[in-house]
């Protein structure tokens, strides 16, 4: 299998922490977003978005969409669930991960910044308040939930990394971006810690990506 993404995108990064966590190993073909290497004919033959990442199986079959991705891999290779047991589990990471993907990172990702840069003429400081403002309200929610769960332990939901990582931490590293205040989201933070203290989630992060840039 290859995947194709960018080092420094959100949903390419939440693939990975995915793979990663379950232990499989892809090819990493690297997409530069910054040259519009995502816009290229060949790019868009597999992905008529023209987003990253996608996932391209070995009989040629491509997956766009990180979630649809994500849900593929713990489907296909059972080993080691990003998905919990239960159906009332299962919905409530789902709602976990959908704070992120449906309500965060879409108003964050890099067509929409660049958007209120050129069309809008914002300057960094304005796009800076923009993506914090979505990130802050997703975050209050996210960490309302945590700690009405009484039954978890150090991660979202339970006693083990899964989906909701998958989506939680690229957005934490977003939100870092951004220059995002995340002191008041403690137990946010602290399944952060607990996440990047596992010694597999090192290959996931973006700084250790072959085609990663200094910031």
């Amino acid at each position: 299998m290859k995947l194709y993404g960018y080092w420094r995108s959100g949903t390419s990064y939440r693939t990975r922490l995915g793979l990663a966590l379950k232990g499989i190993e892809v090819e990493h073909v690297p997409v530069d977003l910054t040259a519009g290497a995502q816009k290229s004919p060949e790019y868009m033959a597999d992905n008529p978005q023209g987003l990253v990442p996608t996932l391209v199986l070995d009989d040629g079959t491509a997956i766009a969409q990180s979630g649809a991705i994500l849900e593929y891999l713990d489907e296909k290779f059972p080993a080691r669930p990003l998905l919990p047991a239960g159906v009332k589990a299962r919905a409530h990471v789902r709602q976990l991960c959908q704070i992120v993907g449906c309500d965060i990172h879409p108003l964050n990702n890099l067509r929409i910044l660049k958007h209120l840069k050129n069309e809008f003429d914002q300057p960094q400081s304005g796009v800076d308040e923009w993506a914090g403002k979505w990130i802050a309200e997703g975050f209050d929610a996210y960490e309302a939930l945590l700690g009405a769960d009484q039954g978890r332990g150090a991660f979202s939901f339970g006693g083990r990394p899964g989906m909701a990582e998958c989506y939680l931490i690229p957005q934490i590293y977003s939100a870092r971006r951004f220059n995002v205040d995340l002191t008041r989201w403690p137990l946010i933070l602290g399944v952060e810690a607990a996440t990047l203290a596992l010694p597999e989630v090192a290959a996931a992060l973006p700084e250790n990506q072959a085609d990663a840039k200094p910031s």
